[in-house]
């Protein structure tokens, strides 16, 4: 996923401008500067920056950057940190349950992302069949997701959560309960059972369970994938995928 500058970066520029304009020992001497000294500093930056606009363009750019190390790190460290938490043995699994390389995919069955992120990822099932996808339903948009998020679950109870998740994904409207009941039976799923297992704090407490895990690696929005120990916002290109997955693989 790309990302704008963030108006935080050229803030952080535009305050800082005197350091990168500046010598370090006589940008940290501020103190010691006149007003009149620093009235022609500012005069002299100015004039530099019409002069030459690139300077701020290649300061941003290398804050920028800095910062997105920065934040690489602090995933990396997070998802070290939760390794245990990725992939538990209740997890519902797609493509090869004993492949090589995982993608952990979190996932809100409302979102228009993760809807038209779903033929990249069958089309790299079809052709990669040593990936092991596992889903973490992460309910962020209201109340029609979680009630998608816990009947999901609850079908996983009776070995038809890839099922549903299929027809929920295609379907326009937002899941309700009746919605689901009904398309049910078409899925070889009990409908009274589900509603019963629907109901179920289990499920809730699965769900609680992947809204903390997702707080905790920084994950703000879906669709977010965790494959090998990089972290993937966003509905990425085939091309974005597979590069990913061929980087997990050299760092196993």
């Amino acid at each position: 996923m790309r990302r704008c500058m963030s108006f935080r970066v050229l803030a952080s520029v535009l305050l800082l401008a005197p350091a990168i304009l500046l010598p370090p020992r006589v940008a940290a001497a501020d103190d010691v500067f006149t007003p009149a000294q620093r009235a022609e500093i500012v005069r002299i930056m100015r004039e530099a920056l019409k002069q030459d606009p690139s300077i701020l363009r290649d300061a941003v750019t290398a804050m920028q950057a800095d910062q997105e190390q920065r934040e690489q790190a602090a995933s990396e460290a997070a998802i070290a940190g939760h390794k245990g938490d990725l992939v538990t043995p209740g997890d519902p699994v797609a493509g090869n349950p004993a492949g090589n390389v995982t993608i952990v995919e979190f996932f809100d069955v409302r979102c228009p992302y993760c809807r038209r992120f779903e033929p990249a990822m069958e089309q790299l099932l079809t052709k990669d069949h040593g990936i092991r996808l596992v889903y973490k339903d992460l309910p962020i948009l209201g109340p029609a997701s979680v009630t998608g998020a816990k009947a999901l679950l609850a079908a996983q109870r009776q070995g038809k959560y890839l099922q549903l998740r299929a027809e929920l994904m295609r379907d326009p409207q937002p899941p309700t309960v009746e919605s689901i009941r009904a398309m049910a039976p078409a899925l070889g799923i009990d409908p009274v059972r589900l509603a019963h297992d629907m109901d179920d704090p289990a499920i809730q407490k699965r769900i609680d369970a992947n809204l903390a895990l997702a707080h905790d690696l920084g994950i703000e929005g879906t669709p977010a994938m965790v494959i090998g120990k990089q972290m993937v916002p966003g509905a990425v290109s085939m091309a974005e995928l597979e590069s990913a997955v061929s980087a997990a693989r050299k760092a196993d």
